[in-house]
């Protein structure tokens, strides 16, 4: 058979002595050569897993999986359910893809994070949106030395900082939320919830160092990247990809320069007051020490770099924390028993007259409403799919290897159905002292991952829900304007009720706690 690239050349040469019209018929051959090509390339991989026997030339089912990603991804799901196989394959703009519901078929793909296995994506054209150098593609011996620089930013003390900060964002916000409902009409409050986690990111990561006027830029371009992740990869001028990518670089960009603000500020022995200040803080210390022993600047260490990395914690932190809010007004509306236990549990704790922030001791005797949090994370957990790249052909079972080049999509969400006892019920009570099935089933709990690239903030973001779950229940009367389909799934691009969890607000306490305001706050030893 012709190879491709002698058909290529015997139709160039032909061009050049043929009209439009005579060279048709050969386009139309290249053409129809073009799709046998992609289908049997699709086929060969396909092999005896379930998946579409035909896909549509170039596209495949892109158009789907846009248009309704729900019914896409439920698809394949019931494709993996159809064999004992647990994983299907599909294919969309020249990507093979395999869909994985199998809970250690998903921990294969997870703990084999490696330079010549897997590479995650964070989403499935990630590349095109991050670049390169971004904490989710780096592997091996890189990726250790920068979660090691990150850990500090973790600590109980910097932890304790970021709760204080969380609550008066919360506050801020809640109130703002009741004041909308005044009129009686129910409202959504995704968008709410959204905006309010991500000015609590801000404060949270670089806090004093981005001013009002460059925090609604800020917001701005979140919208242009956070709309283009759902869009079709198409980067011309003016499509909403192109413009989440321009955003994404000036987002980065921003936050670099914040990261020489710290600096400066660190340099001169300051406390930190917000994450940046924490990570700063470590990388002069470290610089410090290597300046001593004669060695050159650490890697990743400038603020470009830094700046990028903080951006991979915003993008991991905000549409998640949304997600998991949103759920936890939904599920906690449509279980008033597991609402009054948790109401019960917060003021024999907390109370917003005491004029108080809840301190980090207070926060961890929360232990049923941490719970609440935890269930509500396992039923909906936010980022349903982890998208991986097979850098090597991999051996996934003893009879099916994935070739080189496969988007590997380990469901989270289908693991999170296995194992636990009665599953599809929201039970809080399955992370009790007596219970203890996140200890008992923790290979199906992977909404924080799981190997080298475990979501490093976990602890943070489980404190941003707990928190809210414990304030909104104590300070707002709440109840869902329930209509059918309401509670359906949509990806945007974390699954959220599908009415953008509409309810009815009203103040309950009797007055609103006084909190001190951010810059106010005592962030010294």
């Amino acid at each position: 058979m012709m190879s491709t690239t002698n058909l290529i050349k015997s139709i160039l040469s032909i061009t050049t002595s043929l009209s439009l019209t005579q060279l048709i018929p050969y386009l139309i051959c290249f053409l129809l050569y073009l799709i046998f090509l992609e289908q049997k390339s699709y086929l060969t991989k396909k092999r005896f897993i379930p998946g579409p026997s035909f896909v549509l030339p170039f596209i495949g089912n892109a158009i789907p999986l846009v248009r309704d990603p729900t019914k896409f991804w439920e698809l394949q799901s019931t494709l993996a359910k159809s064999t004992p196989l647990g994983f299907s394959v599909n294919y969309f703009f020249g990507n093979f893809i395999v869909f994985i519901r199998d809970t250690e078929l998903s921990h294969k793909v997870f703990t084999n994070v490696k330079p010549n296995a897997f590479q995650p994506m964070g989403h499935p054209f990630g590349k095109k949106l991050f670049g390169e150098h971004n904490l989710f593609y780096m592997l091996g011996e890189d990726h250790k030395n920068i979660r090691r620089r990150i850990a500090p930013n973790f600590t109980p003390k910097a932890l304790s900082t970021y709760t204080s900060l969380q609550q008066i964002i919360i506050l801020k916000h809640l109130k703002s939320w009741v004041e909308k409902s005044q009129l009686g009409d129910s409202i959504p409050i995704r968008v709410l919830a959204r905006d309010m986690n991500l000015e609590t990111s801000q404060t949270v990561f670089v806090g004093p160092y981005l001013g009002q006027k460059a925090r609604e830029i800020f917001k701005r371009d979140y919208f242009f990247f956070n709309f283009g992740l759902t869009k079709l990869p198409f980067d011309f001028p003016g499509t909403a990809f192109r413009n989440a990518k321009l955003a994404c670089d000036r987002l980065a960009g921003t936050l670099g320069n914040c990261a020489t603000m710290s600096r400066e500020k660190m340099e001169n022995g300051e406390e930190p007051s917000c994450l940046i200040d924490f990570w700063m803080q470590a990388t002069i210390r470290e610089i410090e020490e290597t300046n001593d022993n004669g060695v050159t600047v650490p890697p990743f260490s400038t603020d470009a770099e830094i700046g990028g990395y903080l951006f991979d914690f915003l993008f991991a932190a905000q549409d998640a924390s949304t997600s998991s809010l949103l759920w936890a007004v939904a599920l906690l509306d449509s279980h008033p028993e597991v609402l009054a236990k948790v109401r019960e549990e917060v003021a024999r704790i907390w109370l917003p007259e005491s004029d108080t922030l809840i301190t980090s001791e207070q926060l961890t005797k929360m232990k049923y409403t941490q719970a609440v949090a935890r269930e509500v994370v396992r039923y909906r957990p936010p980022a349903t799919l982890v998208p991986h790249i097979t850098i090597e052909t991999f051996p996934l079972t003893e009879s099916y290897s994935i070739p080189k080049g496969t988007l590997v999509f380990p469901s989270v969400f289908e693991s999170s159905f296995q194992g636990f006892t009665e599953p599809d019920r929201f039970d809080p009570d399955r992370f009790s002292e007596e219970r203890k099935e996140d200890e008992i089933f923790k290979r199906n709990f992977l909404a924080f991952g799981v190997g080298p690239h475990q979501c490093v903030g976990q602890r943070y973001a489980l404190n941003q829900l707990v928190l809210f779950i414990s304030m909104f229940t104590s300070l707002i009367d709440f109840k869902r304007d329930r209509t059918d389909g309401c509670d359906e799934t949509v990806y945007v691009p974390t699954i959220c009720p599908k009415d953008d969890c509409k309810v009815f607000l009203s103040k309950r306490c009797t007055r609103y706690p006084s909190f001190p305001r951010v810059g106010e706050l005592n962030t010294g030893p």
